[in-house]
């Protein structure tokens, strides 16, 4: 997903539970899927800026050699400006752009 062309809230907003509790029927079915979205979307943002720094290491980095990367920080910069993973999980439930699947338990 295109987490840069996201309209999530950068800060902090009060909700109504009772939209999401509407959604899911539940609201801490609806919590417990957003909780799962934003883990998600964390590890997705997470290799892909791993992705991206990846370019600038060097096999023979060490402290005394790291120097200051103007694009390495530009590019941190973007990431720490994105809206947070919770935030994008929440709009793309208050959407619906989030199922819930079920999985079905075996019986032994």
């Amino acid at each position: 997903m295109n987490y840069k062309q996201t309209t999530a809230e950068k800060d902090t907003v009060t909700r109504n539970t009772s939209s999401m509790e509407a959604i899911s029927g539940n609201i801490y079915e609806a919590l417990n899927v957003i909780s799962k979205r934003a883990d998600q979307i964390t590890v997705e943002l997470k290799d892909e800026l791993s992705q991206k720094l990846e370019a600038f290491a060097l096999p023979s980095d060490n402290l005394e050699e790291i120097f200051e990367n103007r694009e390495q920080i530009e590019i941190s910069k973007f990431y720490e400006k994105l809206p947070k993973p919770v935030a994008i999980a929440l709009e793309e439930f208050l959407n619906e752009k989030v199922q819930k699947i079920e999985k079905e338990e075996e019986e032994a």
